[in-house]
């Protein structure tokens, strides 16, 4: 019997790919939107309407994926929002938005499907995290902060649901070429700004890198082999060696060495 796989954040970029990825090797996919009805042409799965930010959205679709499939083995929480400005300008309401969609929005996504797998004993929660939830980047510190606490959640949710035979893992991709910068919420700076010219240069580099990123089949790839494990591990990175390598730098330089290298990759004086 096919497993049945629910996704969040499933009309672009990562999540589509990936939805469409599981479905053509043999799941029954179901992927959410905001807006499923500006995706047409999407046939490979079925896409249905949840804002993650909403627990009655939520709760309308989880109850109508387990009314048709009777079940939901694999949920993948993907939905997100990026942002990038200078901590100093960030308004409170952006931050809170950010926090609601990312954390929140996740916990309450697994919140509505945990009672159905601990019903049956079985499933398997992955979290898609980021790298930059590793280290706190220049003028991404509240997206780097929410994927931090996104694999915080994830460690402690891991510890106590694996009694009922539950499994739980994250997976922090790197940079990826994905329409993830028309999304991003991006703070305003205008030149008055003191941080205006490097807040722009880092900007700029930052899009670069993700549309220069690698192939997001290679992600749906790493999903489809992960969420396959009997015994996953709690954390998987995908993405460029040195965006991984930079984690692991982190874990066994010293702190102002790392910094540094931060500093010369941004070019930060």
């Amino acid at each position: 019997m096919s497993q049945v796989v629910l996704i969040t954040g499933a009309s672009s970029g990562l999540g589509l790919t990936t939805a469409q990825y599981l479905a053509r090797n043999g799941y029954i996919v179901y992927g959410t939107s905001r807006s499923p009805q500006k995706y047409a042409g999407i046939t490979d799965f079925q896409l249905l309407k949840m804002d993650v930010t909403s627990k009655e959205s939520i709760k309308k679709c989880v109850d109508q994926v387990l009314q048709s499939a009777g079940k939901i083995d694999v949920l993948i929480c993907n939905a997100g929002l990026g942002m990038i400005g200078p901590l100093e300008s960030v308004d409170h309401k952006s931050v809170e938005t950010l926090f609601q969609t990312n954390v929140m929005g996740v916990l309450s996504v697994i919140q509505e499907v945990l009672p159905s797998m601990r019903q049956s004993s079985s499933g398997f929660i992955l979290n898609i995290s980021s790298i930059a939830g590793y280290m706190g980047l220049p003028y991404r510190g509240i997206y780097s902060a929410t994927k931090s606490a996104l694999d915080k959640l994830t460690e402690s949710l891991r510890l106590e649901v694996m009694e009922f035979g539950i499994k739980v893992s994250a997976l922090a991709p790197g940079s990826f070429a994905t329409p993830i910068t028309n999304r991003r919420v991006t703070v305003d700076i205008d030149e008055s700004s003191p941080y205006h010219h490097t807040f722009h240069r880092i900007h700029k580099k930052i899009d670069q890198d993700v549309n220069q990123g690698g192939n997001p089949h290679d992600v749906a790839k790493e999903i489809y082999k992960i969420i396959q494990k009997k015994k996953p591990k709690i954390h998987y990175r995908v993405g460029p060696s040195l965006q991984k390598l930079s984690i692991r730098l982190k874990d066994i330089l010293p702190g102002k060495t790392y910094e540094r290298l931060l500093k010369n990759h941004y070019q930060l004086k």
